[in-house]
């Protein structure tokens, strides 16, 4: 089982897989002490064909595969497509396209939250994944061929799951809803690592103008050094180090040594220099120039019994019709739902307010009511006028709706 170590034999392969619908692709890479993914093993498999690419083999082009991922003829198919596509995005500069994510299909499909490739290998393709290599060091040469076969599983059974995930989703009519999901997968947006917004990510908690502007410099730094340096964040300085900085406001060595999130090495070094310097430059930042935390709409008092019944309608409905939960709405929708018919939630638009935002609405409105029947859940329409809703399956999670006089 040998691995594609040459341009050319890498760019035959390419030109053959051209004649494909599509193609199952994974990667192999490490990032446990860098900041950028190195790339360490590419996988592929069109319906007769499986081959493993070695990106770091002397002399190797991948110009050919690059291309192959720009051919909007040839629709790429993953699993938990995220940090494969972040690779490639800083790889290319582009997101390979079109595409489809398998784990989002399975979810739209009803086989739950983040459901596992080996959950639905077992269950659409019959087979048993071996994770006895997850921990492999992808970088070691030469891999060992039950290493190849690991790695190789991870799209050889990515073919099937695609065809039978393709064919619910057309007998269902959901190809559309996982389209939209797909929205910010295909979203440069989501990979662009911007060291101005790199604060954001540390979800802070104070909205003290004067906090953020200082914690915005030392985030921003942070990045800056991580991606010049290739390190992961954490090797330059920790999450709780530039916030307890930017709570304190350190303005010499002396104040600085006070946190208990910095060493005295780094203090004295070039690090604890850097750090005064950000400070220095969020504390020069004008009040109106600060960042802000996204605005979160106040809760009003009480809510608390609604949102537990919406939390309730929720898992009725998304049992019944068979679409994980995870997609249609979390805890925070449901708060603002509860406190605001015009909540600005997914789950209030689209496909998402057809399988449960209009009841939701409705449930708080008192038009409808859940009631308890033996082991199921059952909607009762209080409003004459309205329309009676749809019979769900007959099984222990289905939703029954009745309506009432």
């Amino acid at each position: 089982m040998s691995m594609i170590q040459s341009a050319d034999e890498l760019a035959a392969f390419c030109e053959r897989l051209k004649q494909e619908e599509f193609v199952a692709v994974d990667t192999e890479f490490l990032r446990d002490k860098t900041y950028w993914p190195l790339l360490c093993l590419i996988q592929v498999a069109a319906r007769g064909e499986a081959r493993a690419i070695d990106p770091l083999a002397p002399g190797m082009d991948l110009a050919p595969f690059v291309a192959l991922l720009a051919d909007r003829g040839l629709l790429k198919v993953f699993h938990a497509a995220r940090q494969d596509i972040e690779i490639f995005f800083h790889l290319t500069g582009a997101i390979p396209a079109p595409l489809f994510d398998s784990q989002v299909a399975a979810m739209v499909c009803g086989f739950g939250d983040a459901v596992s490739y080996e959950t639905l290998a077992g269950k659409l393709a019959g087979a048993r994944i071996d994770k006895s290599h997850r921990f492999t060091d992808w970088s070691a040469r030469p891999l060992t061929e039950k290493q190849l076969a690991y790695a190789l599983a991870d799209v050889i059974h990515l073919r099937t799951i695609y065809e039978k995930l393709a064919q619910r989703l057309q007998r269902t009519a959901r190809a559309g809803w996982v389209d939209e999901e797909m929205a910010v997968l295909t979203n440069p947006d989501t990979y662009r690592l911007d060291p101005e917004f790199a604060w954001q990510r540390l979800k802070p908690r104070s909205g003290s103008p004067r906090f953020l502007a200082v914690l915005r410099e030392l985030a921003a730094w942070r990045e800056s050094e991580a991606q010049r340096k290739n390190l992961p964040r954490n090797r330059i300085l920790r999450d709780e180090a530039l916030l307890e900085v930017a709570a304190q406001l350190p303005r010499s060595p002396a104040e600085m040594a006070r946190s208990r999130s910095l060493s005295r090495g780094i203090v004295e070094g070039p690090i604890g220099e850097a750090v005064l310097a950000a400070v220095g430059r969020g504390l020069e930042v004008a009040a109106h120039d600060a960042p802000t935390l996204p605005d979160r709409p106040e809760i009003p008092p009480g809510r608390g019994p609604l949102v537990e019944l919406l939390k309730v309608l929720l898992k009725a409905k998304c049992e019944s019709h068979h679409v994980a939960q995870k997609l249609v709405a979390n805890v925070a929708d449901l708060e603002l739902i509860a406190a605001y018919d015009q909540a600005d939630v997914l789950a209030l638009h689209g496909w998402r307010r057809e399988v449960f935002g209009e009841d939701a609405l409705a449930l708080k409105q008192g038009r409808i009511a859940l009631a308890a029947e033996r082991d199921q859940i059952r909607i009762v329409r209080l409003d004459q006028g309205a329309e009676p809703g749809t019979e769900a399956a007959a099984d222990s999670a289905a939703v029954k709706e009745k309506r009432t006089a």
